[in-house]
């Protein structure tokens, strides 16, 4: 399965759960709410139909799903929805658009089969719950669901980078890792300009672009990379 498949089988997905939540959708709506033409939104109804689900057309208001008809829902506990709606409202404080977007839509889904008694909670709750931090939510990077695609298929990621010291440098690099400060995320990756390991903050990326070419899986684990940092700032005396 190629990306186009994956975004294709994700629009879908998230069209059925759309059909699912609301009386009426129309093919403008769709097309609007996925960026697509109303042409894609078509065929995606089409494929819907054919691979078994009961789409009804009403002349002139648009798509609904035929009465009685459900996608099987996961069932959340009271308590599982509670902490999915405080990790939540932690992801919202966090500095990454594209990690807020993913998890907003993953919510969205998630909210879509919850009991009707359990969503009236934790919609409560979420207007309940505050963290202070990054109170002023500052975003400052848009890169952490590219990076985390990049990551997991081992794709080579061109970047245009900016150092501490405001100097913009072009990096292939390779990633490897992830993690977050208070402050920032930051990229572990092998750079391929400084033959080594380097961390990046996500906020100097000024620029990224996944490539097609991959590499070979790294050989350490993060643990031992932590550990060969300490060993190189840190050596014993």
């Amino acid at each position: 399965m190629n990306e186009n498949d994956t975004k294709r089988l994700s629009r879908l997905t998230a069209i059925l759960i759309q059909l699912q939540t609301k009386r009426l959708l129309t093919a403008t709506e769709l097309a609007d709410k996925f960026s697509v033409s109303i042409r894609t939104i078509y065929r995606d109804i089409r494929a819907l139909e054919q691979a078994g689900v009961p789409i009804v057309a009403e002349d002139g208001k648009g798509y609904t799903l035929m009465e009685g008809y459900r996608v099987p829902p996961v069932m959340f506990t009271e308590a599982q929805a509670n902490a999915l709606i405080t990790a939540e409202q932690l992801v919202l404080k966090n500095k990454d658009t594209s990690f807020i977007k993913d998890y907003k839509e993953a919510i969205d889904k998630i909210k879509a089969v919850l009991k009707y008694n359990v969503k009236d909670k934790a919609n409560l709750l979420s207007e309940r719950l505050q963290f202070r931090q990054n109170n002023n939510n500052e975003k400052t990077s848009n890169y952490l669901s590219d990076l985390q695609f990049a990551l997991t298929n081992f794709r080579l990621t061109e970047i245009k980078y900016t150092n501490e010291a405001q100097e913009n440098t072009s990096r292939t690099i390779e990633p490897f890792a992830l993690y977050s400060t208070q402050e920032n995320w930051l990229l572990i990756a092998f750079c391929q300009l400084r033959k080594e390991y380097r961390a990046f903050r996500l906020d100097r990326i000024k620029q990224l672009r996944i490539l097609n070419d991959t590499f070979n899986p790294h050989k350490i684990t993060l643990e031992e990379y932590f550990e060969m940092c300490r060993e190189k700032y840190f050596p014993n005396p």
